[in-house]
């Protein structure tokens, strides 16, 4: 049966990554990758178009597809809008609606970018580390929110943390899953020692820990997390946390690896539906020069085959042709160093369609 991938270029340098992505996937098409593409708006492309980051038609497509490539959204063209309708709201409106509570991002170094790390080969180098991020509840999606003006005149900002025990139940589950499937090592980040939202976040956590015995299960505060990240980032190997300390940790975890335009991402629901996407954003200040990187769009797509479309082969044919790209030395300008060849966006890609 055909499944249906549902392409969301996005805004600023969306559209010029997605394009090499999907190159990938029309030579996987010809191999026997029996796929359909439509494409759909979101961010401020449909805000410009539609009035509004995420129509009900484009989520009506999101959900009707067996997976979502991504590309990125937001710039400053949209920032003096409205928050209700800034990009943002897009990806957070999709997100909620297709409930895609578990975010997974890998960060990896690949050996041949050892020298793109800003810190030193022998604390990064063999880096594998997969942070699961919650995505659809916490701070982010929490109420009540927003700004009031008191008594006094003075304007007061607020947002609320919130999480139920089986939000938290079934992260935990996601991530005890993929440590199973890795080094069956598992750390829990939170601030239980200030917040008693993730202090029962612990809790459950360590609940849920008594399913998966052969985990090795440790605890950590955000704070601490960070500072080890970056001393001794080898010491983890799956993480679990929040939407808002994942969101941080994470990009902390992408530039342990050279650049933040070589990381991937997946969002899944409960069935392992999901959006695929680079973790970076959409960079405005490169649109438009055929500068960008995009090897994490299209290692998003070998993510997707792997979880969604359950074509591992397939995955790891993408991931070995990037791997082959690099033993080149071709490079984008994110990851160029001396003695290497830089490219622009079209030429990666290109590389990457000979290499499969």
């Amino acid at each position: 049966m055909t499944k249906k991938i549902l392409v969301l270029a996005g805004d600023g340098i969306g559209p010029e990554i997605v394009t090499e992505a999907v190159k990938v996937i029309e030579v996987l098409k010809k191999d026997g990758l029996d796929v359909s593409l439509e494409d759909g708006l979101i961010g401020g492309a449909s805000t410009d178009a539609y009035g509004e980051p995420l129509t009900e038609a484009t989520l009506k497509q999101a959900k009707s597809a067996d997976a979502i490539l991504l590309g990125a959204v937001g710039g400053p063209k949209w920032e003096s809008l409205d928050i209700a309708i800034r990009p943002e709201k897009g990806l957070l409106k999709i997100r909620a609606g297709l409930e895609l509570f578990s975010n997974l991002r890998p960060a990896i170094l690949y050996p041949q970018l050892a020298d793109a790390s800003t810190l030193k080969p022998e604390v990064v180098s063999g880096l594998d580390l997969m942070i699961v991020r919650e995505l659809t509840g916490g701070i982010y999606f929490g109420q009540p929110r927003g700004v009031e003006t008191m008594e006094n005149g003075e304007r007061r900002g607020f947002n609320t943390l919130v999480y139920t025990e089986s939000e938290v139940e079934r992260i935990a589950r996601s991530a005890f899953e993929i440590a199973m499937k890795r080094s069956k090592k598992l750390c829990s980040v939170d601030k239980a020692n200030v917040l008693e939202c993730t202090e029962m976040w612990r809790e459950v956590v360590e609940s849920v820990a008594k399913d998966y015995p052969e985990v090795e299960v440790s605890h950590m505060y955000v704070d601490n997390a960070a500072m080890q990240l970056v001393r001794a980032p080898k010491q983890f190997d799956v993480m679990v946390t929040t939407n808002m300390f994942g969101d941080i940790l994470s990009d902390a975890a992408a530039m342990l690896t050279g650049s933040i335009g070589m990381l991937p991402s997946a969002s899944l629901d409960a069935n392992g539906k999901g959006m695929y996407e680079p973790i970076h954003g959409s960079a405005p200040d490169i649109a438009g020069q055929g500068v960008a990187n995009p090897l994490a769009t299209i290692l998003s797509v070998a993510m997707m085959l792997r979880y969604t479309l359950n074509e591992a082969a397939m995955a790891d044919r993408v991931e070995k042709a990037v791997e082959k790209v690099l033993d080149q030395g071709l490079r984008t300008a994110d990851i160029y160093s001396e003695g290497t060849t830089k490219v622009g966006t079209k030429e990666m890609g290109d590389a990457v369609v000979a290499a499969l």
